[in-house]
């Protein structure tokens, strides 16, 4: 895997510094204004992707902690006094450290929270390690995150990669999709991707499966004909995305249009990309960290909300959003501060959170990644689809009731995190 602050420099290269726009719940944003925390106010920092290939799925996070705040702040906010987010588009690495530096230093904010891209997740825990600041993963996967680059200061409600490949791993082998098998692999050429493929090759290799090839895909590919051509040539078993964002909408959207039959099936995926491909191109099997069709109490209300609110069901990013927006509160109500080392503490000593799943879930204290059941989802035929919406079957909670939590996560063994 390529060093993470070299990808961190190229991806900058390769996305465009446009729309960067600040917005606020309650508050116009200004580079003129100096904002505090004050006797009435809490102030959270929001950075997510607003623009390039990962900007569909910012908007479901913007969407989300836009509810999660009215719900707060409905409720009595955090200790009496009103929430409000300040929002930025992180747009690249270099683009989300100078803003969430600038959220510190200037606008004091009490925590960071957000991101998709694990290169600009590293960059943000850079700022978040420098200035003593509590930041909180929603979206970043990388197991690096986790592993060599962790830092005391960042906790990550987003699952990492090793949760995606053991939850999908268990489906495929059940399907006879692994041992003595071919992968096809297309990977997104960014730290993300170049982690997950990591990742993926080590669950081959003690598995007894292999790769036919494995591919990288700039993040600002649009076209995979090529590459559909080679995947017909190679006639793998199985094919394999590791991509991001929209780049598995067009892959989907393109591999049906093809024609070809070999199995699909992923280790990164939002259900937003899904229903971006449509009805007839989505397809395969994948892991996600949560979905609306979960069959629970806590689900049903936010689908609910959610769906009144913005005119469609929330998809799996919008579910770390909203939670982590949640925990913070609940947190600061519950210890009566927004002391950074007091919410640490709190939460590696194993506090425990409701997030909308059958049991609740918690924070690793090795490395700080939640610990939660998962899901894996599978395309249904078009003929059984109904809406645009509910267009997959899913098992039941990975792992099972009867196991541990963290039987999905790095091992002893594989975990690399020294906590500083």
């Amino acid at each position: 895997m390529k060093d993470m602050n070299r990808l961190a420099s190229s991806i900058s290269r390769r996305q465009a510094l446009a729309g960067i726009g600040v917005a606020a719940v309650g508050v116009v944003a200004s580079p003129s204004i100096i904002r505090a925390q004050s006797a009435d106010v809490i102030r959270f920092g929001h950075l997510t992707p607003r623009t390039g290939f990962l900007g569909p799925l910012g908007e479901f996070a913007v969407q989300a902690v836009d509810l999660a705040v009215e719900e707060v702040n409905a409720a009595g906010g955090i200790m009496g006094r009103k929430l409000e987010i300040l929002k930025e588009d992180s747009v690249n690495p270099q683009t989300a450290s100078t803003k969430a530096e600038r959220m510190v230093e200037r606008d004091k904010v009490a925590c960071l929270l957000g991101e998709i891209s694990s290169a600009s997740c590293l960059t943000i825990a850079q700022v978040a390690q420098r200035t003593k600041t509590l930041f909180v993963n929603t979206g970043g996967n990388s197991d690096a995150l986790r592993g060599a680059n962790c830092n005391r200061y960042m906790f990550h409600i987003e699952s990492q990669n090793s949760m995606y490949v053991k939850t999908c791993g268990r489906s495929l082998m059940a399907q006879g999709l692994v041992k003595g098998k071919k992968w096809f692999s297309l990977t997104a050429d960014y730290a993300f991707g170049h982690d997950l493929l990591k990742v993926a090759k080590r669950f081959m290799e003690a598995n007894g499966g292999q790769f036919a090839a494995d591919k990288l895909v700039p993040t600002d590919a649009t076209d995979f004909s090529a590459l559909l051509l080679e995947i017909r040539a190679a006639k793998p078993d199985l094919v394999i995305s590791n991509l991001a964002g929209n780049q598995i909408t067009n892959f989907l959207k393109q591999y049906a249009e093809f024609g070809l039959d070999f199995p699909v099936a992923g280790f990164g995926f939002d259900t937003a990309l899904a229903w971006a491909a449509g009805k007839g191109n989505f397809g395969g099997t994948w892991p996600v960290v949560w979905h609306h069709l979960i069959d629970t109490p806590a689900t049903k209300a936010f689908v609910a909300a959610f769906t009144k609110k913005y005119g469609k069901p929330p998809e799996n990013q919008a579910w770390g959003d909203y939670n982590i927006v949640k925990i913070m509160a609940q947190s600061m109500n519950e210890l009566k501060s927004t002391d950074t080392a007091k919410l640490i503490e709190h939460w590696e000593k194993g506090a425990k959170f409701d997030v909308m799943k059958t049991r609740p879930g918690y924070f690793r204290a090795s490395d700080h990644q939640f610990m939660h059941e998962m899901y894996t989802i599978q395309a249904l035929p078009a003929s059984e689809i109904k809406n645009q919406w509910d267009i997959f079957k899913s098992s039941g909670p990975v792992p099972g009731p009867s196991e541990d939590l963290e039987v999905i996560a790095t091992t002893k063994e594989e975990a690399e995190c020294k906590m500083t």
